[in-house]
């Protein structure tokens, strides 16, 4: 186990009691599910070997890299939320690609949304997560986990989220989901309970023939059917208004919990642009986007499986962490290179294991610090180098620096102290694939024809259905230029651009929607 440590053993204002716990619950995780952990990767490899698949097997890592499957073995606990990390990488490497350092990842699937913030095209990490939660979505009702994990919020607002009417008669969405079995009305397998994919059907989003590409005919009837006995006769309403309410109340839920995360972070949210991906991301994006005042949303080419082309942009890499109290005009910086050096001999080791050339294996130093006395700690960057009694004026200054980026002010004349110092190892990111050439600048060449859609009249008055052109995803080539409102289908999900929208297919064949080009509705 990795115990926290303090000058003399002394607890430091409760941080190494609570330290010793979350690191004590780790290794008994650690423990739990290791027998698991290597019994499926030990047989995942032995089957890839037998089906004749080269390559070395990688494992993502809640931290946003990847490593060999021995060290995931050994620390199973780092593949936590490693799916939905791939997703928030995934984003953070196509905003890099089209030169957009700073942005905000729209992931919606069938269950829940994820958010999360990219910062200099990276997204956000954190040093604590929470399991078996009492209450899903309720934080603080989990067992706490210290380990990096790519920053995120979650909601219950997926395609599969029922819509009900509480016993106020307020429209309500999710966030119990009626999953893929048996799923939402349209889906024909049993389930009664209207869902936002269901209410997307009726709206005129989704054609019910050209579901998963095809592959699965969608029951319109049946949505409408549930949307009208669940929601439409409870209010006083039809079937589409039901349906419309339904989309507003759960883009509402998802634009208040993305405003809420981003402020948090100390950002502004007009001054983000949005990455919507994931089966329901693109239905839904554009309106979240709206809600938020943002200005840009890129939809990916491929916007449905982004999650899986975030594993193939994830580098080799390896958190590691040692907790050492110091306060920084007593620092003893003996200890503290010798803490750092064995940090990143370590993680230069595992990333080897992972494959990465160790001359190309980069080091990237942090601490968690803070105002003596506080109760909570910021990260601040560590430069590299060899630590001495003259860093600290420098290392004061970047602490007050970040403090201001997150509070806009500085606080108390008090000294500054360190709980833990961190090392990031890191080989080289792989350039992301892109789908470069193919398709049509003219949009007309890839329209497929019209579908009535219902989209709100301005000022959020009862709209109505209106003729809306359809166009194929994989006939638009770079330089298309679409106004809304549009509905542009690929296999895996649907894009749904509002009449206030401008799209243009770029080099990556990536959509990039101006918010605000167009008519002043919704």
């Amino acid at each position: 186990a990795h115990l926290c440590s303090t000058r003399r053993g002394l607890c430091v204002h409760c941080y190494s009691c609570w330290c010793f716990g979350v690191c004590f619950f780790q290794s008994i995780a650690n423990v739990y599910v290791q027998p698991l952990v290597e019994k499926y990767l030990t047989g995942l490899q032995s089957r890839l070997h037998r089906l004749g698949i080269g390559g070395r097997l990688l494992v993502m890592l809640s931290g946003g890299g990847v490593a060999a499957p021995a060290a995931c073995v050994r620390h199973p606990i780092r593949m936590l939320e490693s799916g939905p990390a791939a997703g928030a990488l995934a984003a953070a490497g196509i905003g890099q690609a089209n030169g957009r350092e700073t942005m905000l990842s729209f992931d919606m699937g069938g269950t829940t949304a994820k958010l999360s913030v990219v910062e200099g095209g990276q997204p956000l990490v954190v040093n604590d997560f929470e399991v078996d939660r009492r209450y899903r979505f309720k934080k603080g009702s989990g067992l706490p986990v210290a380990t990096p994990v790519i920053e995120m919020i979650e909601i219950g607002a997926g395609g599969g989220s029922i819509a009900r009417v509480d016993s106020l008669g307020l429209l309500k969405t999710g966030p119990d989901s009626a999953g893929a079995d048996p799923g939402p009305a349209c889906y024909g397998r049993g389930g009664r309970l209207p869902t936002v994919t269901d209410a997307d059907l009726v709206l005129g989003y989704l054609d019910p023939d050209f579901f998963l590409g095809g592959a699965m005919r969608l029951d319109k009837e049946a949505a409408a059917e549930a949307l009208q006995r669940e929601i439409a006769e409870p209010l006083g309403t039809t079937a589409a208004e039901a349906a419309y309410g339904v989309r507003r109340v759960v883009d509402e839920n998802m634009a208040n919990a993305a405003r809420v995360h981003i402020m948090e972070r100390g950002k502004n949210p007009l001054s983000l642009g949005v990455i919507a991906f994931g089966g329901a991301g693109p239905v839904h994006g554009f309106r979240v986007a709206e809600l938020l005042g943002c200005s840009e949303l890129i939809f990916p080419y491929g916007a449905g499986a982004a999650s899986a082309l975030g594993l193939l942009a994830a580098p080799p890499a390896f958190d590691l962490a040692r907790s050492h109290y110091e306060r920084l005009d007593e620092a003893d910086w003996e200890r503290v290179n010798d803490l750092f050096s064995e940090m990143e001999e370590q993680g230069a080791g595992l990333l080897t294991e992972a494959g990465a050339a160790p001359e190309r294996i980069a080091h990237v130093r942090t601490a968690d610090m803070r105002y003596a006395g506080q109760g909570h700690h910021i990260r601040v960057p560590i430069p590299g180098g060899v630590l001495t009694p003259d860093r600290q004026p420098a290392l004061r200054a970047a602490f007050h620096r970040v403090y201001r980026s997150l509070y806009g002010r500085e606080g108390p004349p008090v000294e500054v102290e360190v709980l833990s110092w961190r090392v990031t190892s890191r080989g080289p990111r792989p350039d992301l694939p892109a789908a470069e050439g193919g398709g049509s600048a003219d949009a007309e060449a890839a329209r497929k024809g019209e579908r009535p859609a219902y989209f709100a009249a301005p000022g959020e008055s009862p709209g109505g259905y209106r003729p809306t052109p359809v166009y194929d995803r994989y006939r638009l080539g770079p330089g298309a230029v679409l106004r809304g409102p549009a509905i542009i289908e690929e296999r895996e999900s649907t894009v749904v651009i509002g009449p206030n929208g401008r799209a243009e297919v770029n080099h990556r064949r990536d959509l990039i929607v101006a918010v605000g080009a167009g008519e002043t509705n919704q």
